[in-house]
């Protein structure tokens, strides 16, 4: 499909710079293709009235690690600064990552990384990495000095939290962010950016879900940097995705089967939730244990196997998360829900408002 199909015009001021506070005091966009009057203007809170007794809620519990690192690269004498954002670990010690100026790193050189690049800090505060292979796009992979938890917690010390660029190009990342950039059931580090849907979550939400007869089940799915890239292919059978790595155990496949035999809706809060369990999902809507990675690029016309009902905030122009959500609802629903969305001052992206897609058909 052409991907200009799925640009829109977003004005500069939608573009949440912080979250809603408390979390669940956002605004929510309920969009029903094959209702009489598709658009409802709701808020997050509402939630517990929109689900059913039976439903199932299905969230990631992926934590975000500070996978910006800033380092300098040598090449005998002569060294450079370059910035280092992981989006995915190959193994123990090797991360893929986007780096830049990726022209300044080759195959074979050496990146070190301190609190301070620039400093002569003492060797034991540093990380170093080789750069071991180059692909497109600015990617490299890296083999680091230190291994398993010890190279985690380098990481830990020396990264810092990866604000989308939308946001980190408006402003400082700060100590708030450290909070608001992670779900309130954030439990298994590995992911470079949030599962942004999971951040409306407050405990006293989560609660009255459950007592109104709504069960949570927790995937994880390491969310990559890739999110954050944009389309350039003018097509989208050109455009390749960032494989992400993402687990459905036994027992959570097993439930949300369960539920789908009572007749209860499997309601994925997060296109990253939505992704993988399609992924795990047979061609009969079957939930399988899943363990891997997953590429799955969902445009209109694929057929959605497991998901009933999606919860999600709003995306970028030309990006796979619209293309996404416009094969769940219909890319003219889409585009009219957008358009009512900019139209009624919501708040976008991360740190923004969210909406919950009923399935067309």
């Amino acid at each position: 499909m052409d991907v200009g199909l799925f640009d829109f015009d977003l004005p500069e001021d939608r573009i949440a710079l912080r979250p809603a506070s408390p979390r669940d005091a956002a605004r929510l966009l309920v969009v029903r293709p094959d209702a009489p009057e598709p658009l409802e203007d709701r808020g997050i809170r509402d939630l517990v009235a929109l689900l059913e007794p039976g439903d199932a809620l299905v969230l990631n519990d992926t934590r975000v690690i500070p996978s910006r690192l800033r380092g300098r690269r040598y090449r005998g004498e002569d060294s450079a600064r370059v910035e280092i954002m992981l989006h995915k670990r190959e193994s123990e010690d090797r991360w893929l990552a986007f780096a830049r100026p990726a022209k300044k790193l080759a195959i074979g050189e050496r990146v070190v990384f301190d609190s301070d690049a620039a400093s002569n800090a003492c060797e034991l505060g540093r990380l170093h990495a080789e750069v071991i292979a180059k692909g497109e796009g600015g990617e490299v992979e890296l083999q680091f000095s230190l291994t398993g938890a010890y190279l985690d917690e380098a990481i830990e010390r020396l990264g810092e939290l990866p604000l989308p660029p939308y946001i980190a190009g408006k402003r400082p990342t700060d100590s708030a962010d450290t909070a608001d950039y992670q779900t309130n059931f954030a439990r298994k580090d590995g992911a470079v950016a949030a599962p942004t849907a999971g951040l409306h979550f407050t405990p006293e939400l989560l609660a009255a879900l459950e007592a109104r007869g709504v069960s949570r089940h927790f995937v994880t799915l390491h969310v990559g940097a890739g999110t954050f890239l944009p389309v350039k292919a003018e097509d989208t059978d050109d455009h390749r995705m960032h494989a992400e790595w993402g687990t459905v155990s036994a027992e959570t496949a097993a439930a949300l089967n369960a539920v789908k035999v009572k007749g209860g809706r499997i309601v994925c809060v997060g296109t990253t939730s939505l992704r993988l369990i399609e992924s795990a999902a047979a061609e009969d809507g079957t939930i399988r244990p899943f363990s891997g990675d997953t590429a799955i690029f969902i445009t209109p016309g694929y057929r959605f196997r497991a998901v009933d009902m999606l919860m999600t905030n709003f995306h970028l122009p030309r990006s796979t998360l619209f293309m996404l959500v416009s094969a769940f609802c219909g890319l003219d629903m889409m585009k009219r829900a957008y358009a009512h969305a900019i139209a009624a001052n919501y708040r976008f992206y991360s740190y923004g408002d969210g909406s919950l897609l009923f399935r067309a058909g």
